[in-house]
């Protein structure tokens, strides 16, 4: 996996919807499942998205609970 794909999903926020704002690693897991089974957007977002959900249906949270303390900013 691409270390900076596990940063942008701790620093980059969402930019619509129901959570536009909040950091995609925050995203909740039922949204990632909708978003599966409609289908994730295009480009960088989509590639990201459908990381996240990789990373919660293989029980990897932790990974990223360690990259937000890390990049928390000061």
């Amino acid at each position: 996996m691409d270390r900076q794909i596990l940063l942008d999903l701790v620093s980059k926020k969402m930019p619509f919807g129901k959570y536009k704002g909040k950091l995609l690693c925050d995203i909740p897991e039922d949204y990632l499942i909708w978003m599966h089974r409609k289908g994730f957007p295009e480009g960088k977002l989509g590639m990201w998205l459908s990381t996240l959900y990789e990373i919660r249906l293989n029980g990897l949270e932790d990974i990223l609970r360690e990259l937000k303390k890390i990049n928390r900013p000061q």
